[in-house]
């Protein structure tokens, strides 16, 4: 099965990172985490996020979220 190119863009101002796949926009993400459901969602499941070849990190790596601890502060 060839999957698309999955592209996590660089973080916007308020820290969220928009997922794409082939162009198109699956989701926003504010956590690691929620790559992995935006992809599963879209029935683009991958085991390993942090290390797949498939996906496309801008502007920083999967463990690169501004504004995290405020988000997850209200939880």
């Amino acid at each position: 099965m060839d999957l698309p190119r999955i592209v996590v863009h660089p973080p916007a101002l308020d820290g969220s990172r928009r997922v794409t796949a082939g162009g198109e926009t699956l989701g926003i993400a504010y956590h690691l985490d929620d790559v992995v459901e935006i992809l599963r969602l879209a029935d683009l499941d991958v085991i390993e996020v942090e290390e797949s070849d498939i996906i496309d990190w801008q502007g920083g790596g999967p463990d690169d979220w501004p504004g995290l601890s405020e988000h997850h502060a209200a939880e």
